[in-house]
């Protein structure tokens, strides 16, 4: 089977994992199974939530690249149609395989996405990728979904899907933030005195821009601090 052009710059990874902690703070709970029907959980066989993604084909998942570093694909579940991580119902798929950015090796280096091949495809609308660089426009806001903690020092995450909008900041900004802050690669979203930002186990869900996957929960430090943005993969520069 051909495989599509957004996995040609990638290739398929298996080493030992070296698993960052990236990291919805000031968001909503999604109340609408319409609205993100491509949202998934990636999940341990036990079912322990642990990284987001987003179904950008009926049979591939886009998430982080950390998010599966060293992990074996058949230890990865993906689970899909649901919005409360405790319900039944829904679609769960194994991983067949993955693919990695090449060079991939620590998020804050970036190259931090992955594409994950499903045993089996599931049956929901996908998410387009963004088809334009002008989506990551300084002040644009995007939308970043995911299950995991709702404050940086909280010990138990949602199994609720929240959202939460947030603007991309000029890269100028970013880089006074971040000193390995590499805007080919990467871009952040904030507010200048925090509050609304993705955490801990939201890492590999997108970052939605006028329906479009601009970005894929990356790194940052800390959740939601006051000029300390979110990073997140530039979808754009990896897949089309």
């Amino acid at each position: 089977m051909r495989l599509p052009a957004a996995v040609l710059a990638l290739i398929v990874i298996t080493v030992t994992p070296a698993h960052a902690t990236p990291r919805i703070v000031g968001g909503v709970v999604v109340d609408n199974a319409d609205e993100a029907p491509w949202m998934v959980a990636l999940t341990t066989s036990s079912g322990y939530q642990f990284c987001g993604g987003a179904l950008v084909g009926p049979g591939l998942v886009a998430t982080a690249a950390h998010c599966v570093y060293g992990r074996t694909p058949s230890s990865i579940t993906v689970a899909g149609g649901k919005l409360d991580l405790r319900t039944d119902g829904g679609s769960t798929s194994v991983v067949s395989k993955y693919q990695i950015a090449e060079g991939y090796s620590t998020p804050s280096r970036g190259k931090d996405i992955a594409l994950l091949t499903l045993a089996q495809p599931m049956p929901y609308r996908v998410l387009p990728v963004a088809d334009s660089t002008a989506v990551y426009a300084a002040r644009n806001v995007g939308v970043v979904y995911g299950w995991g903690r709702q404050a940086e020092l909280d010990t138990n995450k949602s199994p609720l899907l929240h959202k939460a909008s947030i603007p991309i900041m000029a890269d100028a900004q970013c880089a006074g933030a971040y000193a390995r802050y590499d805007p080919a690669a990467m871009f952040c979203a904030g507010y200048p005195e925090g509050g609304v930002d993705s955490c801990i186990d939201d890492s590999g869900g997108p970052f939605v821009v006028d329906g479009r996957l601009a970005g894929i929960v990356s790194w940052g430090i800390g959740c939601a601090r006051p000029n300390t943005p979110g990073v997140y993969t530039r979808v754009k520069t990896y897949l089309s």
